[in-house]
C-alpha cells in the first residue's frame, strides 16, 4: 500500500463514519476505496467490517455522552438479525471477488438513491405482529451479513416507522449494526477474509467519522457531507462493475 493509498481510507473512512452516524450508507464509500487500494473484493468486505465494528462503538460512546439511549427498544429486533447476520456473512464468503464486487457495484446506486430521503419519524401505519418483525429483520440481517451497505438506512426506514424518534432510532440503528458486525466479522476472520493494515486505517477514519458524526445528528447539518459521499460513491461505482481500472 503506497501512502496516497493510506490517505484515501482515512479520510474516506472518516467521511463515511459520519455520514453512518447520521442515517447509513458509508460502506458505499469505503469498499470501493479498498478495492481501489487493492484489496481483492471479498476481503475488502470482510476489512471493511473491522472499522464499522469500532466505529459503531465509538458512536454508540459519543450518543452516550449527548445522553442518548435505547437499550430497551431495540432488543425485538436483535435476535432475529443476529441469526440473519451468520447466515448472510458464510453465504457470501462463498463467491469469487469478481462477483461480490459486480454485485456491490449494482447495489451501490439504489442504495445512494435511498440515503437522498431524509430520515423522518413515522407515527402512522399498521403496528407489525411479532412474527413479522421477526421475518423482517431476519432478512435485514442476511443482507447485513453478506453486504452491509446501506443496512442502516434500511434500518431507520423500519424503525422511524415504530413510532421512535429519528434520534432513538439512529441509537437503535447503531446498536444493531454493533450486533450485526460483531456476528459477521469472527466468520471473515476465521475464514481469512480480512486484511489487517488498510483494516487499521480505514478503522481511525471512521471511528473519528463515527464520533462526530454522532455530535452532527444531534445538533443538524448533515447534508454537505452527504452530497460528498453520494458523489464519491458513484464515481467509484465504475471502478468495481470494470468500467475502467
Amino acid at each position: 500500500m503506497v501512502w496516497w493509498e493510506a490517505v484515501l481510507l482515512f479520510a474516506g473512512g472518516g467521511a463515511a463514519g459520519v455520514v453512518n452516524a447520521m442515517a447509513g450508507g458509508g460502506s458505499s464509500l469505503t469498499v470501493p476505496l479498498l478495492v481501489l487500494a487493492g484489496v481483492p473484493g471479498n476481503f475488502a468486505n470482510g476489512t471493511n467490517r473491522v472499522g464499522i465494528f469500532v466505529s459503531n462503538g465509538t458512536t454508540i460512546w459519543s450518543f452516550h455522552r449527548q445522553g442518548i439511549n435505547a437499550y430497551r427498544e431495540a432488543l425485538p429486533f436483535l435476535f432475529p438479525v443476529v441469526i440473519g447476520s451468520l447466515i448472510g456473512s458464510i453465504a457470501i464468503s462463498q463467491v469469487t471477488d469478481r462477483t461480490f464486487e459486480t454485485i456491490f457495484g449494482i447495489l451501490i446506486l439504489p442504495i445512494i438513491f435511498l440515503s437522498l430521503r431524509e430520515p423522518k419519524t413515522v407515527r402512522t401505519g399498521p403496528n407489525l405482529s411479532k412474527t413479522a418483525i421477526f421475518l423482517i429483520f431476519l432478512c435485514i440481517g442476511v443482507y447485513a451479513g453478506a453486504i452491509q451497505m446501506g443496512v442502516g438506512l434500511v434500518l431507520l426506514a423500519f424503525l422511524t416507522r415504530s413510532g421512535l424518534t429519528l434520534m432513538k432510532a439512529n441509537f437503535v440503528k447503531v446498536l444493531i449494526t454493533l450486533a450485526v458486525t460483531m456476528t459477521a466479522l469472527p466468520v471473515f476472520i476465521i475464514l481469512g477474509k480480512v486484511r489487517w493494515w488498510p483494516a487499521l486505517i480505514l478503522t481511525a477514519g471512521l471511528s473519528i467519522g463515527g464520533w462526530l458524526g454522532a455530535r452532527i445528528a444531534v445538533r443538524g447539518g448533515e447534508r454537505t457531507i452527504r452530497a460528498f459521499m453520494i458523489i464519491a460513491a458513484i464515481g467509484l461505482t465504475g471502478r468495481l462493475v470494470g468500467l475502467y481500472g
